[in-house]
């Protein structure tokens, strides 16, 4: 899948992602790992994510937030996890369990393996390198999981929940209209209060 084309609004987002991340990477890393503990927890508590059968995660790369806690404990209250791996037709994610090898993919991701079977979530955690209060997030600039979203979201409802650090925070995401707004944003410091406003997407039926 290709990067999105070049716009002023892509220039701006590039500025505003490489500012969110160069503020996550000066992050001290014990300070990564207890917010990931924090995030983690957090998350666990949204009422909706218990009720998800197969939840799509991701294997952390660089500074980001780290999933894995998240992931042991959905497996603790017997929910399946999803990983995604990269393919030229988008997002393609396949069943993980603990202890599983994975493969090494484009982008220094690490994957599932191609032989097992293709599973669609239907709820996501969703890794993002800046996010505003209305819950818009600007990704590495390739749209995999905003294509992946709109994919999974043919099939039903899907909850999406985006992890970051409290410092990943802008005043405003210049949203486009593919754009849709995150169900729900958590950092170390707890849930994100979301501020929804008219020209943001309906939320999708629950």
């Amino acid at each position: 899948m290709a990067p999105h084309s070049s716009s002023p609004t892509s220039a701006l987002k590039a500025d505003l992602r490489n500012g969110a991340l160069a503020r996550r990477d000066a992050l001290d890393p014990d300070a990564r790992k207890r917010g990931s503990l924090s995030i983690a927890e957090a998350v666990l508590r949204i009422p909706a994510l218990a009720d998800a059968p197969i939840v799509g995660a991701f294997w952390p790369i660089r500074s980001e937030v780290d999933p894995r806690p998240i992931i042991e404990r959905l497996f603790a209250r017997g929910q399946r996890v999803a990983l995604p791996k990269v393919t030229p037709d988008g997002l393609v994610f396949r069943e993980w369990k603990a202890g599983e090898a994975l493969v090494r993919g484009g982008f220094g991701l690490s994957e599932p393996r191609d032989e097992l079977p293709p599973l669609d979530p239907t709820a996501l955690i969703v890794p993002l390198a800046a996010f505003d209060r209305r819950g818009q997030r600007i990704g590495y600039g390739r749209g995999y999981y905003d294509h992946a979203i709109a994919r999974l979201s043919g099939n039903g409802p899907v909850l999406t929940i985006g992890i970051a650090y409290a410092v990943q925070e802008i005043d405003t995401v210049p949203a486009e209209p593919h754009d849709r707004p995150l169900d729900h944003l958590v950092t170390e410091a707890g849930p994100v209060p979301l501020v929804k406003t008219a020209t943001d997407a309906p939320p999708l039926p629950r």
